[in-house]
């Protein structure tokens, strides 16, 4: 199979999901060594960017006849990670229900407002439900793009309550404003501009 683009929302463990590899059979193959030379993180990819499907093998197996044999599936190796914050305090001990796919996960939020769920890897979208219903927040999985492009520094900003309207993709005034607003909450150089020290707290707070 020839290397293809990832386009919007492409990750490695949706495609993996999609095609039928764990994840790393994809991420660590040869081929796609430029690729992981230039996005570190094998879900974080960009639209531009070209991967690597190797084609599917049969896999032989030795086992005795005229007995029973298990063979055990990989899990999801897929994880959604949030945190949760009321007022600009983390939401602790919080009941929420988080659906994916359909399917409804019920849960609490740890002291610290954080919550954490495997999830299948070619999941694209979700809700998180809060306060019986009252409260819904529509989630896009996988459509993290990386932070050298200005999209992926504004994905991050809006992930933490630093809006910057619908300027996606481009340096407007409210991107600026939102890195300003941003810089002087976390007591970095406030520039407007996402210089190396604000892409790393943005790279920190997001994991």
């Amino acid at each position: 199979m020839p290397k293809r683009k990832v386009g919007q929302g492409g990750t490695t463990s949706g495609f993996a999901k999609t095609y039928g590899f764990f994840w790393r059979t994809i991420w660590e193959h040869g081929e796609n060594a430029g690729l992981r030379a230039k996005r570190k993180d094998p879900n974080v990819l960009f639209e531009t960017d070209d991967i690597f499907i190797p084609d599917r093998v049969i896999k032989k197996v030795s086992k005795g006849t005229e007995a029973q044999h298990v063979f055990k599936r990989k899990g999801e190796p897929s994880k959604i990670k949030m945190q949760i914050y009321n007022l600009g305090k983390p939401n602790a001990n919080a009941d929420y229900i988080l659906e994916v796919d359909g399917k409804q996960t019920k849960g609490k939020t740890d002291g610290d407002g954080k919550l954490e769920h495997f999830i299948p890897g070619n999941a694209r979208s979700g809700k998180l439900i809060l306060k019986d219903g009252k409260e819904v927040h529509n989630l896009k999985l996988g459509n993290l793009d990386p932070l050298d492009q200005i999209s992926g520094v504004q994905q991050r900003l809006n992930n933490l309550g630093y809006q910057c309207g619908g300027e996606m993709g481009k340096m407007g005034e409210k991107t600026k404003a939102a890195l300003k607003k941003f810089q002087a909450d976390k007591k970095l150089n406030v520039s407007g501009e996402p210089d190396a020290a604000t892409k790393a707290k943005l790279e920190e707070l997001a994991k």
